[in-house]
């Protein structure tokens, strides 16, 4: 087994009363930066990451799972970090999304999801054509289909 496992077993362990929170991302950074990224249904709180932190941190020492000299980092993903999970775009519905797509026609798509199906999502686009009027459409866009997809952030 090896470090990332190691840990992801121990953060599944220590949230599994908690249905709200979730593992994103765990990864082992060839500078000795162990980065794990939780997030919760219902917002992170630095309280999680802490508990999260504690666990882990004690549980590697106990273990010796790393031998070099580390650098435990817990957090919630940052507004920039791509969604990946389909549990992370349930949790941005009604939020305006950046799509880059697979294909080169239509390399990156904006709207607001509007719903996330077992295959993909629904985005509300505005269609804008040379001299004419935006128009909005609703469009299903499968997850195979997707490279990258982040929230955007509007301060209006």
């Amino acid at each position: 087994m090896n470090v990332e496992q190691r840990v992801r077993q121990l953060v599944e362990e220590k949230i599994a009363d908690r249905e709200d929170l979730f593992i994103v991302d765990i990864k082992m950074h060839l500078n000795g930066t162990l980065m794990i990224l939780i997030d919760s249904d219902n917002g992170i709180a630095i309280e999680d990451c802490a508990m999260v932190s504690r666990t882990v941190g004690f549980f590697l020492e106990e273990e010796n799972v790393i031998e070099q000299a580390y650098n435990l980092e817990v957090s919630s993903p940052g507004i920039d970090y791509p969604l990946g999970m389909k549990r992370q775009y349930e949790k941005n519905i009604g939020r305006t999304i950046s799509v880059q797509m697979v294909d080169e026609v239509n390399k990156k798509r904006e709207g607001k999801l509007l719903d996330v199906q077992e295959e993909g999502i629904l985005l509300e686009e505005n269609i804008k054509e040379k001299g004419k009027k935006a128009i909005v459409q609703e469009s299903f866009i499968a997850f195979d289909h997707i490279t990258e997809t982040k929230v955007l952030i509007s301060f209006k």
